[in-house]
Formats: structure tokens, C-alpha cells, sequence
């Protein structure tokens, strides 16, 4: 990329539009071992993700007012969780994760970016883990390898996939390696052959592949190069495959990672970014997420326990949906944790209502918990990490507050 930095080469090629930011990808996974049997996987999910339409504050009444045609089905199509809120139904695969209390959320939090909502200032601070007082230019290192840096006898390993030279999470003094999936990327127009060919040099997927193509005869789409699918549905195809199909590529390479010597793992997906269409688009999204979830668990077998997954966004959505049945950048959102070691079946935080004057800029939920005390517990209980390191070196500024009890 010669004398570009990643940033500036970013900002060119903003006329790419939200998709760059929000790309499956700009897909980076990172590894690191470290002492003890405890696991932690955080996952970035890139473009917003909307934690109104994950995590459905029911109970609420002004849902249905702010939102009349995302939220005409809700009631009907969520999963109850708690009487007050409901969980989007495309994470159903995860319904038996919360009944067993190895699924949670957190809902109304953020990171202190306010106001501006870039895509790639706000994914910078959360990877960065500062607060809006230091430049975000100005930040070398992101918050996992300051993690790296205090927790004894820890190594890293980090993997980067196609896309990306750089994750700010894990840059800085610890040491790094990279991966990245052989893929193929030029992509056949027939949906048989684009299925079967896009990885077929990365064994990791191959068997994805073949899955979708079964799966897509069973429902009886018609048999042909073109599964009896229009161009526009043949692209929609692509991207549903691209998308769940590349969380679940990360998630088996990081699982059979962490199955062995690795105990923290970080990677991203895309696919969060809904100004339009945000029902399929969402739909899409929370398929992925599922998916990563579900292979970690598989490859993770008895160390699930003793695992702690933690999926965050750079901000949230508007609490009001748009002209096209979709939702623009807004602040607080939701969190998504799993893991055996997750005390799981609750939503945590404080929820602030939804009534015009307790939104924030009478336009967003209002945020009531920083998204990086989160994590910041979960390395306290998992690693043993202190109180002060955390609040100073990890995430310089953060409050902690009371221990929110994350941990089972």
C-alpha cells in the first residue's frame, strides 16, 4: 500500500459508501495464548449493529410507535426472554444457549464516542478502547494487546483474513504473526459453481459450501446452474453466503485454535450496516453470529465452560426507523455474550425507556453503561487482571463501576 496508511487509504475510498466499513471482508482474526484454562473470544460486529432489533425491548411502548413496520411482527416472532424483552428470531439456533444460562446480553451501552457516528472513528475507539479526550489518530495500540502486555507469561498469534493489513484491537509492543484463509474470490455466476468454487481452495469452507447447495435442493429451489433464481436473488445468495458463511470460516479456525494452546481469540464480521431493508439485511447478520457461536461451542467441547464470548459494535442505531425499512447510525446499542462461562439467561443493564425526552438528542437510545466494562470484568475474572491496570492501561479512563456479575 506504500507510503498510504491504513486510515487514509479508508477515507479514499469512502465513495465505497457505509458497505466498506460494515464488508465480510475486512474480516481479521486474532489469537493469543496465555497461562491458566480460561478462554475469551471477543467478536467485532462491524456497520452498527441495531441492539433495538436483537435485543426487543417489548415492553416498551413506544417500540411499535418509533418503529411500525420493523416491529408490526415482533411480539409475534421473538423469543421471550425475560417478560420485558424478546430476542430477534434469526438467533433462535441460540435459544437453547439461553435456557441453559450460556447466552446473555447487555443492553443500552456504548463506547464514549457520541455524536459524529463514522463507521471507522467509532470501530477505531472500540478497538482502541479510549475515550473521546484522546485523539483517536493518535492511538497506536488497541486494548487486547495492552491486555497482552500485563497479563504474565502471555504470547500472541494474530491471524488477518483477506481485506485487511491491520486490526488497531490487537496492534502494538506485543508480538503478532498472521493467517488469513486460502480463498477464492473470483466468483462463478451460476450459484452452483460460485458455491462450490468461491473457497474451494480453502478446505475450511469447502464443506460450507456443499452444505448450502444441499440445503438450498432441499427447499426446493429448482435443480440447474442458476438454481431457477433471478440475478437479483442470485446476488442476494452470494451475499448471505459470503456472510455467514466467512463468520463461520473464522469461528472453525479460532475454535480449533482455542481448542488447543490459544486461550484469547478476536475476529469480525460484517454485514451490520441496515439503512435499508434492515429485516433481510439483520436477518442475514444475526445468521452469522449464530453460526460463529455455534462452531466455537462445537470445536471448544469441555473448555466451553471455561469460555467467555463477547460480541460488541462501534455504535448503535436510531431508535426510529427510515423511509426505507431501515435505521440510520445512532449511540447506545445492545452486547451479545455466550459461553459456558457466562452467567447467562438475563439481560444486563440499565434500561432508560424510550420516551422521546430520555432519548439521546431525542433520536437515539441514550446510553446508561460503557460497552468497555464489559470485557474489562470479563478479563478481571477469567485472567485475574487488577482493577487499576484495566481502568489506566487496558482502557485508559474507564470507570468501572460495580461488578455487574458476568461471570457464573
Amino acid at each position: 500500500m506504500g507510503d498510504l496508511s491504513r486510515r487514509n487509504f479508508l477515507r479514499g475510498a469512502s465513495a465505497l459508501g457505509c458497505s466498506l466499513a460494515a464488508s465480510p471482508l475486512i474480516t481479521p482474526v486474532t489469537l493469543a495464548a496465555a497461562p491458566g484454562e480460561n478462554r475469551l473470544v471477543v467478536i467485532i460486529l462491524r456497520g452498527a449493529m441495531d441492539g433495538l432489533d436483537v435485543v426487543r425491548p417489548l415492553g416498551d411502548p413506544m417500540l411499535g410507535q418509533y418503529r411500525p413496520r420493523l416491529a408490526s411482527r415482533a411480539r409475534d416472532e421473538s423469543f421471550d426472554l425475560d417478560g420485558f424483552y424478546g430476542m430477534h428470531p434469526a438467533l433462535a439456533p441460540l435459544q437453547g444457549l439461553w435456557r441453559d444460562g450460556h447466552l446473555g446480553f447487555a443492553q443500552a451501552v456504548s463506547t464514549p464516542y457520541r455524536d459524529k457516528r463514522s463507521h471507522f472513528d467509532g470501530q477505531d475507539m472500540l478497538e482502541a478502547g479510549t475515550g473521546m479526550d484522546v485523539p483517536i489518530s493518535s492511538v497506536r495500540d488497541g486494548w487486547l494487546n495492552r491486555l497482552l502486555q500485563i497479563m504474565p507469561n502471555a504470547s500472541s498469534e494474530t491471524a488477518f483474513a483477506v481485506g485487511r493489513e491491520e486490526m488497531k484491537i490487537v496492534s502494538g509492543p506485543a508480538p503478532v504473526n498472521s493467517w488469513s484463509p486460502d480463498a477464492r474470490l473470483d466468483m462463478s455466476p451460476q450459484a452452483r459453481l460460485l458455491l462450490d468454487q468461491i473457497y474451494h481452495d480453502d478446505p475450511l469452507f469447502r464443506d460450507t459450501s456443499v452444505e448450502a447447495i444441499e440445503i438450498a435442493e432441499s427447499l426446493g429451489v429448482a435443480s440447474g446452474d442458476s438454481f431457477g433464481l433471478s440475478k437479483d436473488e442470485m446476488r442476494e445468495l452470494i451475499r448471505a453466503q459470503q456472510q455467514a458463511g466467512q463468520a463461520a470460516v473464522l469461528a472453525d479456525f479460532a475454535g480449533r485454535r482455542l481448542a488447543e494452546d490459544a486461550r484469547i481469540a478476536a475476529f469480525s464480521i460484517g454485514g451490520w450496516d441496515t439503512h435499508r431493508g434492515q429485516e433481510r439485511g439483520i436477518r442475514r447478520a444475526l445468521d452469522g453470529l449464530s453460526q460463529a457461536i455455534l462452531t466455537l461451542k462445537g470445536h471448544l467441547g469441555p473448555h466451553w465452560d471455561r469460555t467467555a464470548i463477547v460480541a460488541v459494535t462501534e455504535f448503535g442505531r436510531t431508535a426510529r426507523e427510515n423511509g426505507t425499512r431501515g435505521t440510520d447510525h445512532g449511540t447506545a446499542g445492545a452486547m451479545v455474550m455466550a459461553g459456558g462461562a457466562i452467567r447467562g439467561g438475563q439481560v444486563f443493564g440499565k434500561w432508560p425507556g424510550l420516551d422521546e425526552a430520555a432519548l439521546y438528542g431525542r433520536r437515539d437510545l441514550m446510553p446508561t453503561g460503557d460497552v468497555r466494562a464489559y470485557p474489562a470484568w470479563l478479563m478481571a475474572g477469567l485472567f485475574g487482571s487488577d482493577a487499576a491496570s484495566l481502568q489506566t492501561r487496558v482502557f485508559p479512563g474507564l470507570d468501572l463501576g460495580r461488578d455487574p456479575g458476568l461471570l457464573a
